[in-house]
């Protein structure tokens, strides 16, 4: 059971942000943004698929609504190594709705079981949900308990609960992440009566005094958007596992291991820019913070960019705030 893990997020937890994280802590669940079925089925698998050893354990996340089709991408992902298959059933885009995933499945309980049942046939890892509690005018705690109940019976003893409605009509899914109320017992109770599930809460947890208070209603907590804005608050995260120590004692030590990993990926040819996102929220709140954000967006995505640059701004922040 993982206490703690970052959400799969589109265009942010690529597989150089997810090495990143996995430098606080070897607990933390990692998950890739999510994947459509077809890109595996039919795109470039590779790119969709590497990810770098340190990461695990990590999850894929699956987007679709074809079983047959999920159950062969899962396949695939378990074959490259992946440690869990979770299928996304909350992102609210209008994108996403028109392919019929996502958010609208929460419509479609047992669709959703379907699919859930074909990847259990197929895989031995675990495959897990990621939903919220309910969409438009569906009585939450209904909703929720119906889905649960009836996705559970097709083999899922874990989902990721997002603590909010999603509203697929009028909201964006940046609003869908903020707008709709947040509804923390809702989940609390849902694990109390599912003692047999693994729950795992989302949506709006900001720290770790946060995620502790919840850990002790639900199996995990997933953090999403805090530890990008301020990579920083995880430095503490060991405390959530009782390791004795640290695996940093300074910002600075966080670029440096994270500058061991750039050097290889730099030697295979991968560019800075791709790989410097990561690094951008690590001195949120300390004097100069701005000075790296400028220069981490700046002359570290420069198409001839180095890890001298990386170093250039490291030599700049003052050493008493590092």
């Amino acid at each position: 059971m993982y206490k703690l893990s970052i959400a799969p997020m589109l265009d942010i937890t690529d597989r150089h942000c997810r090495v990143f994280f996995r430098l606080f802590s070897p607990h933390i669940r990692l998950y890739t943004e999510m994947i459509h079925c077809g890109a595996i089925l039919f795109g470039d698998r590779q790119r969709f698929l590497t990810f770098d050893a340190c990461e695990h354990p990590v999850a894929i996340q699956l987007g679709g609504s074809d079983p047959a089709q999920l159950a062969q991408a899962a396949k695939i992902a378990e074959d490259y190594g992946f440690d869990e298959v979770n299928l996304n059933v909350g992102c609210p885009s209008d994108r996403v709705q028109a392919g019929r995933f996502g958010a609208c499945l929460m419509a479609e309980p047992h669709l959703v079981a379907e699919c859930v049942s074909a990847m259990n046939a197929v895989v031995t890892i675990p495959v897990t949900v990621k939903n919220r509690i309910g969409i438009d005018d569906q009585e939450a705690e209904q909703a929720l308990t119906e889905f649960v109940s009836i996705v559970a019976q097709a083999g899922c003893t874990e989902f990721i609960v997002h603590a909010r409605k999603a509203w697929l009509k009028g909201l964006s899914p940046k609003d869908n992440r903020t707008i709709p109320p947040l509804d923390y017992a809702l989940v609390h109770n849902l694990a109390a009566l599912n003692p047999r599930l693994n729950i795992c809460i989302n949506g709006g947890i900001n720290t770790l005094e946060e995620v502790r208070d919840h850990l002790q209603y639900v199996g995990g907590v997933m953090m999403g958007r805090a530890p990008i804005d301020n990579p920083w608050l995880l430095s503490e995260v060991h405390k959530l596992y009782g390791d004795v120590s640290a695996p940093f004692q300074s910002r600075r030590d966080v670029v440096l291991a994270y500058c061991e990993y750039l050097e290889k990926q730099l030697a295979q040819g991968v560019w800075l820019k791709h790989m410097v996102a990561p690094l951008m929220g690590l001195y949120k709140g300390q004097p100069n913070a701005k000075f790296w954000r400028r220069s981490m967006a700046g002359s570290c995505r420069a198409p001839d960019a180095g890890l001298e640059q990386i170093s250039a701004a490291l030599l700049e922040m003052q050493d008493a705030y590092i």
